[in-house]
């Protein structure tokens, strides 16, 4: 008789749908831990700038991968797929339920078995030559040569279209899909309307931004954190560091960056309409989603 797989829960929606909240909450009321799924969350420093977690919101819950990395190195997908699956294994050998959040659906797809961890070497000649393009030329061969992957890119991210592009030389495109999946993975998508999502990330942005999340990047520079490397960072990073520079006067940040961050959202829900396996829930609806964990649980 084959072992059954361990179960994990994963909590998806685009970003500021509130998944951050629903995953406290599913974690304490069916005693898990929370595994972030984001790719900025893993460097210390990026809190307002990646919309990290507090402590007190936390409300006592285990969280892992938050803070594993310095931000002037690169962590690669590679490297959360090896983490991720270590954290997973320590969550369940405490009894406890792994929970994956966050919005980088590319890491979660690796993470879970549903993707393949390309193992392509660097191309130094064909990094040499994509260096010479700029990232809206790269979008669009990327865009040609691997829709799919291109419809969750972000267009302005040089270093990540240059990889994406050396491994379509590669393999033909990004990555190989893979029916091995790891886990009994039972996966909520956020549900929620447009209006209500745009309001959110206005909401989410203004926060942030009086938090002092411009003070935050400011620091990182004086820590020696370069505005090249704060342009590979995600978008508060790119547009906070283009106003500090005087590229965009503040309102022009706010708008570009609000503007930015609708079409991610954008980006985000094509990337995860594509998988019929994703359960899609009313956030507010707490007694059907609770039930719904509970009937996979004891299935």
């Amino acid at each position: 008789m084959r072992e059954a797989k361990p179960k994990v829960l994963s909590i998806v929606g685009p970003t500021s749908s509130g998944k951050t909240s629903l995953s406290i909450m599913l974690a304490k009321k069916f005693t898990g831990a929370v595994i972030s799924a984001d790719s900025r969350q893993v460097y210390t420093g990026l809190d307002l700038a990646s919309g990290k977690v507090t402590r007190e919101e936390m409300r006592g819950v285990p969280h892992h991968l938050l803070d594993v990395a310095d931000p002037m190195s690169v962590y690669t997908a590679s490297d959360f797929a090896h983490d991720g699956a270590k954290a997973i294994r320590d969550i369940i050998a405490r009894d406890n339920l792994p929970i994956i959040a966050g919005g980088t659906f590319f890491y979660v797809d690796m993470l879970l078995g549903k993707i393949s961890s390309p193992e392509v070497p660097p191309n130094e000649a064909l990094r040499e030559e994509f260096e010479k393009c700029s990232s809206e030329e790269l979008y669009q061969k990327l865009k040609l040569q691997d829709p799919e992957r291109a419809a969750m890119m972000d267009p302005q991210n040089h270093r990540r279209l240059v990889r994406a592009l050396e491994i379509v030389a590669a393999l033909g495109k990004v990555p190989p899909r893979t029916s091995s999946e790891l886990y009994d993975t039972l996966t909520l998508g956020i549900d929620l309307p447009k209006e209500e999502l745009h309001h959110n990330i206005h909401i989410r942005l203004m926060q942030r931004l009086e938090e002092g999340m411009i003070d935050e990047i400011q620091n990182l520079i004086a820590h020696g954190l370069t505005h090249n490397r704060l342009e590979a960072l995600g978008l508060e990073c790119r547009y906070i560091s283009r106003h500090l520079r005087d590229k965009l006067t503040y309102e022009e940040m706010c708008t570009q960056l609000e503007t930015k961050t609708r079409q991610f959202a954008k980006r985000q829900m094509t990337w995860l309409k594509r998988d019929k396996s994703i359960v899609w829930v009313d956030k507010t609806d707490t007694q059907h989603i609770f039930s719904t964990v509970e009937t996979w649980l004891k299935g």
